[in-house]
């Protein structure tokens, strides 16, 4: 299968889905290369993702997050030049 590289944006408006958001991010750790986090105070936390793999690895990782309450995810994909 085709690879991708990309960066999922991630806002954490609220924390009362932060550990399902971690237990997530933990199961799909074979596609993160790296992980930033960034605390906003009041206004919420960002976390950045760089990820590297197929389209059904990031879809699943990018749509499970998606689904969390207080959450909001935007990614973005390349063509990982590897495999031109």
């Amino acid at each position: 299968m085709e690879k991708r590289i990309g960066s999922a944006i991630i806002l954490v408006q609220t924390r009362e889905s932060v550990q399902d958001l971690n237990e997530i991010i933990s199961k799909h750790s074979d596609i993160i290369v790296g992980r930033q986090g960034l605390p906003r105070g009041n206004s919420g936390s960002i976390i950045s993702l760089v990820l590297e793999g197929s389209t059904d690895q990031i879809g699943s990782l990018t749509g499970q997050l998606g689904r969390l309450r207080g959450i909001q995810i935007k990614s973005v994909l390349l063509k990982n030049i590897k495999d031109e």
